[in-house]
């Protein structure tokens, strides 16, 4: 009997999906509609996405328009961006509201790809606490007398091998976010 990896490799799993997530808000010089994701707008006292409350589009790859489906919200979401820290001034024309992303520099993209870094630290991290998880795990199955020395050593080296798997495919999502921004 071995430990079962399914368990731990769906959470491995689960932590690259919340790392590229994370990575998806992050500005890199092109117009992305997961840059509004965590901003919200008070709608008769409720928080609300703005993806909730209006047409969210790419209309162009330097430009995001944000239309709303009650144009009396127009204001109240114009303010939510602006007290974001997304760092771009929306443009109100009355209807509809232009997100202008500016060039990066190359000092901004350089802060960028250390942001991205410790992301993906972090995200190595929470990797690494799985295979803990599960290496805790074995040894208390070991002791309980339901693993020999055989099954552990088999059963540490899987969950170590999935763990270099998950870290390699978190190296090549950070690696390739950093080359989106150092292209641009």
């Amino acid at each position: 009997m071995n430990i079962d990896t399914k368990l731990y490799e769906d959470k491995m799993k689960k932590s690259v999906a919340v790392y590229e997530e994370k990575l998806s808000s992050v500005r890199a010089g092109r117009a992305n509609t997961a840059v509004l994701k965590g901003i919200e707008v008070s709608y008769y006292g409720t928080p609300t996405a703005i993806n909730q409350m209006a047409e969210v589009k790419v209309t162009d790859p330097r430009t995001l328009s944000v239309t709303p489906w009650d144009v009396t919200t127009l204001k109240e979401i114009e303010k939510a961006i602006l007290a974001s820290d997304l760092g771009i001034t929306p443009v109100n024309d009355g209807k509809t509201i232009r997100l202008a992303f500016p060039q990066l520099t190359e000092e901004r993209r350089r802060e960028l790809s250390k942001q991205i870094a410790k992301m993906g630290e972090d995200a190595k991290v929470s990797v690494r606490n799985i295979r803990r998880e599960a290496n805790d795990k074995i040894k208390e199955m070991k002791k309980d007398g339901e693993l020999n020395e055989d099954e552990v050593k088999h059963s540490e080296k899987q969950i170590q091998e999935l763990t270099d798997k998950y870290i390699k495919i978190l190296d090549g999502v950070s690696a390739e976010k950093e080359k989106e921004i150092m292209e641009i």
